[in-house]
């Protein structure tokens, strides 16, 4: 069965080493007939959620503010899997990641596809302990919803300047981490 997958991209860095990882899960999704979007929040403008409830008390599934998270959330609504790919910083998820996530409330009154969440991430420290935090914060985000699962994780340390994961062979098992979704 093809699956529409959609990878948000959080690293704000050009040549990211967590983009890196979720250009070999798409290339491996495509390859295996899915359905492969790509957003980078990289220059997108995300505003802070206001905590005004307006999303939810309409039932509209749509937020007062108007900035680029509505286009992002209504792709997130219709996708089935989505696939967060994000640098770690200070051992959790970066702001932009964060802020997407808070933003995400107009999701909640909606009927949702999304069943599988998919996690790369990538972090100068290479302790195995160096996601859990960050692998914490979407477990938490995820709990919110009924029936939907952290599918997988991906995690690639050790790797901190521009496009540092090159060769790395966590690339192809990103890349296989797609094929089997």
């Amino acid at each position: 069965m093809t699956k529409n997958i959609l990878i948000i991209s959080s690293s704000p860095r050009q040549q990211s080493n967590s983009h890196r990882l979720a250009e070999a899960f798409a290339a491996g999704a495509e390859r295996a007939g899915n359905t492969v979007e790509m957003i980078r929040l990289r220059g997108k403008k995300l505003s802070f959620c206001l905590g005004c409830m307006a999303c939810q008390k309409t039932k509209t599934g749509h937020c007062v503010q108007k900035d680029d998270a509505e286009e992002i959330i209504q792709k997130m609504a219709t996708a089935d899997v989505i696939v967060f790919a994000s640098p770690i910083y200070y051992y959790s998820i970066p702001g932009q990641l964060k802020t997407l996530l808070d933003r995400a409330n107009p999701l909640y009154p909606l009927v949702i596809q999304f069943r599988e969440i998919y996690f790369l991430s990538t972090a100068a420290d290479d302790s195995e302990e160096t996601p859990s935090r960050a692998i914490a914060c979407i477990e938490g985000w995820i709990d919110c919803f009924e029936d939907v699962k952290l599918s997988g994780s991906l995690f690639c340390g050790g790797v901190d300047g521009p496009n540092e994961i090159e060769g790395n062979p966590k690339l192809i098992e990103a890349e296989n981490l797609g094929a089997a979704v």
